[in-house]
């Protein structure tokens, strides 16, 4: 072997065994299993085989129709989901743009430099010492072997951020349709609260004729007739706060749906209907992963963080770049293009990393960091969405016990105010004891509408948990020990 070559080699193996090492790096977290959930005897009670996911569209199911009207305008003209659609697009753009540096690159390039020649360069008289233009027409070529994977594993970052932010405006979606189901069951509750004032109020009118009518006979005194008198303007005024409500609630559902205050002004009355029936799908909670768009989203960035590691681990090993060129080049315009004036030339170019002073270790400490963040902030969007499922179940349960107990009071109360109203007009009972009745009945009506009402939002949260109707096209398959990792050095 001749001597330049065995210097080489020498100096070759120098270089490698002096180059950075990512020995001892690794990630710490791990993906928690959705099966190793203990959720079995929570959510077993309300679990049937014959249960379907939400729809879509799981909104046309309360059959009414201007609610389907009110979502069609909402997830149009939603600004918070317009700018969840503009992230994906960027997001899109930006896996495109590292899909693109996996394959080689053709440049056309024309440079003219007019410039003056020194004797003393590199340029030998005549030329040198005189004026004129140096002038260049080429096609450069470059493409980086991606032997230790860098670029695939940059593209693949790119498109788990892209799925993720795809996931991000379905989640987007989902939020802005289960908030204005919401604001709208809102608005159906303050319809029935304003039922029950307007009936009071109808009540304690003819309560106070009936009054007026028995002071007159001298049944009763003025104090009973104040009495009387005074509960009307309470009424009024509950009444008031009550259409206060309903167009604070009609300004929020416009505002979800992109529109002025004016658009809330056109909302009629609601008519949710509602289904007693509530059921979980089977494979509870492990089908709840690809159910859920945060879930999801979150699964596409531990993905993403995962290829980052391959990136960073790239970095310790040679970056090998193929460089070539073709075209002419010349001294002066007039030559350029003639044969003589052709030019090309091939050849690599490498670099490798020899002492940073600890700058790559801690690029991958860093990456290795990031995917332990994606993977517990993942952890815990896995619990928070079975913890979700599990709230709903509960506070639908105890929705339909209070029912229960309410309805049964409201039906003794009624007939409790139905006698102290005759006796109060058989001169039986004073007028204070008809007030009592009166408002234990009024609270009764009160709660009973809070309740059914909380029970639609109940089950649009259940929607809501169970992730309204999304399914991903592609899931990622990333656990803590797929992490890739390049040969060592």
């Amino acid at each position: 072997m001749r001597a330049p070559s065995i210097i080489l080699v020498g100096l070759g193996a120098a270089i490698l065994s002096a180059c950075a090492s990512d020995q001892g790096l690794t990630p710490k977290a791990a993906l928690t299993d959705a099966n190793q959930l203990a959720a079995h005897d929570t959510l077993a009670p309300a679990v049937k085989t014959t249960a379907s996911w939400p729809d879509a569209d799981w909104w046309r199911a309360f059959g009414d129709p201007q609610l389907d009207r009110l979502m069609d305008e909402a997830l149009a003209g939603s600004p918070d989901l317009r700018l969840a659609r503009a992230r994906l697009d960027q997001a899109r753009a930006l896996a495109g743009l590292a899909d693109a540096n996996r394959y080689p690159r053709v440049d056309a390039n024309a440079d003219s430099v007019y410039q003056h020649f020194s004797e003393n360069d590199l340029v030998p008289p005549p030329l040198g010492g005189s004026s004129d233009s140096d002038n260049r027409l080429a096609l450069d070529f470059s493409y980086e072997l991606d032997f230790w994977g860098k670029n695939q594993a940059t593209f693949e970052a790119a498109v788990g951020r892209a799925k993720a932010a795809e996931a991000e405006v379905q989640q987007a979606r989902l939020l802005i349709a289960t908030a204005l189901a919401d604001h709208y069951i809102q608005l159906q509750r303050e319809f029935a609260q304003q039922d029950i004032t307007e009936s009071l109020l109808r009540q304690r009118r003819q309560l106070l004729d009936l009054t007026r009518q028995r002071v007159a006979a001298g049944l009763d005194s003025r104090v009973e007739l104040e009495q009387a008198a005074a509960a009307i303007p309470a009424a009024e005024a509950d009444l008031a706060a009550i259409r206060q409500n309903m167009d604070l609630t009609r300004h929020r559902l416009a505002a979800l749906m992109g529109a002025g205050p004016d658009r809330g002004l056109a909302i009629a009355r609601p008519q949710v209907g509602f289904d007693d029936a509530l059921a979980l799908p089977t494979r509870l909670p492990a089908e709840l992963i690809g159910r859920r768009p945060d879930v999801a989203a979150q699964r596409w960035r531990v993905e993403a963080a995962a290829r980052e590691i391959d990136v960073a681990k790239a970095g310790f090993y040679p970056n090998v770049d193929l460089l070539a060129f073709v075209g002419f080049g010349a001294i002066g315009l007039n030559d350029l293009l003639q044969g003589s004036s052709r030019i090309a030339g091939i050849g690599p170019a490498i670099s490798l990393p020899i002492f940073d002073a600890g700058r790559l270790r801690s690029r991958l400490s860093a990456r290795d960091a990031d995917f332990d963040i994606a993977a517990e902030q993942y952890n815990a969007t896995l619990v928070d969405a079975l913890r979700d499922v599990a709230d709903q179940l509960a506070s639908r349960r105890a929705l339909d016990i209070r029912l229960q107990h309410n309805r049964a009071a409201l039906a003794r109360f009624e007939e409790s105010y139905r006698l102290a109203e005759l006796r109060y007009q058989q001169g039986l009972a004073n007028y204070l004891t008809v007030l009592i009745v009166e408002e234990q009945v009024l609270g009764q009506r009160r709660q009973i509408a809070d309740l059914q009402a909380s029970q639609r939002t109940v089950a649009v949260g259940l929607i809501r948990a169970l992730g309204g109707g999304y399914r991903p096209a592609t899931e990622p398959e990333t656990t803590a020990g797929s992490v890739a990792r390049p040969p060592a050095a």
